[in-house]
């Protein structure tokens, strides 16, 4: 029997060539995550050309987590005014270029849930309306409450709600995509494509099934090409057949896994390294929060650790023997292993497996998280929470709509006050040394990333745990349930919050928390399942 391998016209060519495809006016939907993944040559040749032309122009991005470096990295390098004129976008911390095009009102700004936004690529591949979920309600992407518009100038209503069965959801429109620009590791001349060396693989069958389903054109950039027939049919994550580009990165810089590590084969699953390594938080505010959060783990939870505060919970588990006891995750897809932080967010150490992000929302959105611990930027009476806009920093929502209103039990996590604060912790006890000039509790938040109130009807188990206090959600609102030993509840908690929360009998904070030595956190969690 003849079996024949089937050879298309070689897709291999240049950048400049692959970023002609792009006409004004297109919808771009770009690859990576945070610091992972970025397409930089390809951004680099759409900067080029734009500045060499003045085309492609008014463009519209749409991407989950921009990608990029926090300076001119990344989606960075393609935040030009007149080459972008719209963002339909997750999270764009790391993007500050297109936020001040956005504040600045130079570019449309629409934010949605981060998972909302991968199930919607999935969805417009499909030839679906759009997204309907329950995911949003309530906050800022709700159109009762804003619809995700991030500036004047942002005119559309991309969400609209819809009553199903006597309950009310939001439906996430669809839109056509014309071009991807996205990355992988591998290709062979016909178009196929592998991610052996990715550190995630950012749901790229998604968006280039929904650009391709569109009648629009992928473009991969690659770090290296082989001849046909070596990518195996289990190696290759992209065909052939849903690529019309391939790109070789132009520097050895454009290949490197993050934009902290060039390559470190513990993130795509090449190697494992011990765990038990993990260094030792210092004592200090930080640390007096991640233990506290801690206290509510229980063995065999399935968990989402956020950016910033929350990393501490991983290091303080692995201090007290409990590495091994909890399946933590990420919304980048990520399941199992220890989570990175900062440009590596979403990545992990020994990961077990990865998901397409629009995968991983499909359990966390359904209940599958136990517990998730998440920042507390900012909190006001009814528990809302907002992590996602402070005046002209508007880093977005990212997945923390869908993770705090879907799992079982949620700990949001977060000093008392912010910019300058000074604690000491001595003799058991911890004192105030110098008092932060923000407040986090406030009357009213700038934008509601969390409905306290819709969360407390569904009967959401939600703690906000601070250095010096904790609180509990109410349907009345926040109730002070514990103080640290050696804090006075008039001057060091009432004085420095806008409202008064319930007091009904708040009890000392757990007295091992504030030690130098482990708390012995595994016999505390094992009493709690006994009782």
């Amino acid at each position: 029997m003849l079996f024949q391998t089937k050879h298309n016209t070689n897709k291999i060519i240049s950048p400049g060539e692959a970023v002609s495809f792009i006409k004004d006016g297109d919808t771009v939907v770009t690859g990576g995550f945070a610091g992972t993944g970025s397409p930089d040559t390809l951004f680099r040749a759409l900067a080029h050309v734009f500045e060499e032309t003045g085309h492609p122009r008014g463009l519209t991005y749409t991407f989950p987590a921009a990608c990029g470096d926090a300076k001119g990295l990344g989606i960075n390098l393609i935040s030009i005014e007149g080459l972008v004129k719209r963002a339909i976008f997750g999270h764009v911390g790391l993007a500050p270029r297109l936020q001040k095009l956005i504040v600045d009102n130079k570019v449309e700004g629409y934010n949605l849930p981060l998972g909302v936004i991968a199930q919607l690529y999935r969805d417009i591949a499909a030839g679906k309306p759009g997204t309907l979920t329950h995911v949003g309600l309530g906050t800022f992407a709700d159109p009762d409450f804003g619809a995700g518009r991030m500036n004047s100038i942002s005119l559309d209503s991309l969400v609209k709600r819809m009553p199903v069965d006597g309950n009310v959801y939001l439906l996430y429109k669809s839109f056509p995509i014309n071009i991807a620009l996205v990355r992988g590791t591998t290709a062979d001349p016909d178009g196929n494509v592998s991610l052996e060396h990715e550190a995630l693989n950012h749901g790229l069958r998604s968006m280039a099934s929904a650009v391709h389903n569109c009648g629009g054109k992928v473009i991969v950039q690659v770090k290296r090409i082989v001849e046909n027939g070596i990518l195996t049919g289990r190696q290759i994550h992209l065909p052939s057949c849903l690529v019309d580009a391939v790109v070789l990165a132009d520097e050895r810089a454009d290949t490197a896994q993050t934009y902290l590590d060039f390559f470190n084969p513990t993130f795509c699953g090449d190697l494992r390294v011990p765990v038990d390594e993990i260094p030792v938080l210092p004592m200090s505010e930080r640390k007096i929060i991640a233990r506290r959060a801690a206290m509510e783990l229980t063995p065999g939870d399935v968990i989402n650790l956020g950016i910033g505060m929350p990393e501490g919970v991983a290091s303080v588990a692995a201090e007290e023997g409990l590495g091994q006891d909890f399946t933590l995750t990420t919304e980048a897809g990520v399941i199992g292993g220890v989570p990175c932080g900062g440009l590596n967010f979403g990545v992990s150490y020994n990961p077990e497996a990865f998901f397409a992000i629009a995968d991983q929302f499909d359990f966390y959105d359904g209940g599958g998280l136990n517990l998730a611990f998440l920042g507390l930027a900012q909190a006001d009476r009814e528990g809302n929470i907002n992590v996602s806009k402070f005046g002209s920093r508007i880093p977005g929502f990212g997945g923390f709509i869908n993770i705090s209103q879907n799992s079982r039990k949620v700990v949001f996590m977060g000093t008392f006050t912010a910019d300058g604060l000074e604690v000491e912790i001595r003799d058991g006890a911890l004192r105030v040394l110098h008092e932060g000039r923000k407040r986090k509790f406030v009357n009213s938040v700038e934008q509601c990333t969390f409905n306290g109130r819709y969360a407390a009807e569904r009967g959401s188990n939600v703690l906000y745990v601070t250095e010096r206090c904790v609180f509990k959600l109410r349907p009345e609102g926040l109730e002070l349930t514990e103080i640290a030993p050696g804090i006075d509840f008039e001057e060091d908690i009432l004085g420095h919050m806008d409202f008064r929360p319930i007091i009904a009998n708040p009890v000392r904070m757990e007295p091992g928390i504030f030690g130098s030595e482990p708390m012995g956190l595994a016999d505390m969690i094992r009493r709690n399942v006994q009782a």
